[in-house]
């Protein structure tokens, strides 16, 4: 049995050639659980090896439009497939409050191509299973695989103004891999933090940024995003043994500013081991005995 972790997409709204909108694959044998869809995850997943046909759900930590821009795009597609599968409505996971609506509404986008599509090959227009639950503030079962075997728990993390938004943990037979979702270091992703194996957290350069956003936009937007030197306490208090960063704020692209997040996580004390992540960077579980990621993104 292996659980792997995959990052589908490393990067913020501003577009990037090198890196894909935010999401997470978390593997264990059959169940694949996609973690958010921003842009170009499709071809993210198809690059892993990966088909939307073969998701057992998808989990939405929030609506900001980075995490969620490819959902229609993952939805239709699977729909398209289904002839040639049979798998049936993508599964949702998320806090029932704005993402029913919004899923809804994004199923009705290709109206024009669903009615052509239903009048020569489709049953029917696409459907999601929606797996709705409400806004918790300690760590709660949210979802779990028909096999039993991977069981996924939501906490509220604390990216105000946006009030809906979540972390996961997601429990395997080989261990545990919690996602941060987008969030400021708070209480509630530690409490979902402790004996996870493997954080796949965002980082923010705020504390190295100060000066230069003082008095700007940027300086609003740091705010509610995860400084890394508070993570790297935050870390090394929960005792991680493996810290995964990822939407990374700003955008690494050399080798000296990657180890410029190594170093601010440091600085907060943390002493496990940091990856700083690009696109499909895969880590497998115990992380622990691993080599380390590869460029290609695969360890071995």
């Amino acid at each position: 049995m292996t659980t792997t972790v995959t990052l589908t997409g490393t990067g913020v709204p501003f577009p990037s050639a090198e890196r894909a909108g935010p999401g997470v694959l978390v593997s264990h044998e059959d169940v694949h659980l996609q973690i958010d869809a921003g842009r170009s995850t499709l071809m993210r997943l198809a690059q892993a090896g990966m088909n939307p046909h073969q998701l057992s759900a998808l989990l939405l930590t929030h609506l900001h439009s980075d995490h969620v821009s490819d959902v229609a795009d993952l939805a239709h597609t699977r729909w398209v497939q289904d002839p040639l599968h049979g798998t049936g409505p993508l599964p949702v996971v998320a806090v029932d409050g704005h993402a029913p609506a919004f899923v809804e509404r994004i199923l009705t986008a290709n109206v024009y191509d669903v009615e052509v599509r239903v009048r020569h090959v489709q049953d029917g227009p696409p459907q999601v299973a929606g797996h709705w639950f409400q806004l918790p503030d300690v760590p709660t079962p949210v979802w779990r695989s028909t096999c039993g075997r991977v069981a996924v728990e939501a906490v509220r993390v604390r990216h105000e103004p946006v009030e809906e938004a979540v972390g996961y943990r997601i429990t395997t037979p080989d261990g545990v891999v919690v996602v941060s979702g987008d969030t400021r270091v708070c209480d509630e992703v530690a409490a979902l933090s402790v004996s996870a194996d493997v954080v796949v957290h965002e980082a923010c350069r705020s504390t190295a940024l100060a000066e230069f956003v003082r008095d700007t936009p940027f300086e609003t937007i740091f705010s509610y995003h995860a400084d890394t030197v508070a993570l790297g306490d935050m870390a090394e208090r929960v005792g991680v043994p493996h810290l995964v960063l990822t939407h990374l704020i700003p955008e690494p692209t050399s080798p000296d500013q990657v180890a410029e997040y190594e170093a601010d996580i440091r600085r907060g004390g943390f002493t496990g081991r940091i990856s700083v992540g690009h696109d499909l960077m895969t880590v497998t579980l115990p992380s622990q005995t691993d080599p380390g990621p590869t460029r290609k993104g695969v360890q071995r």
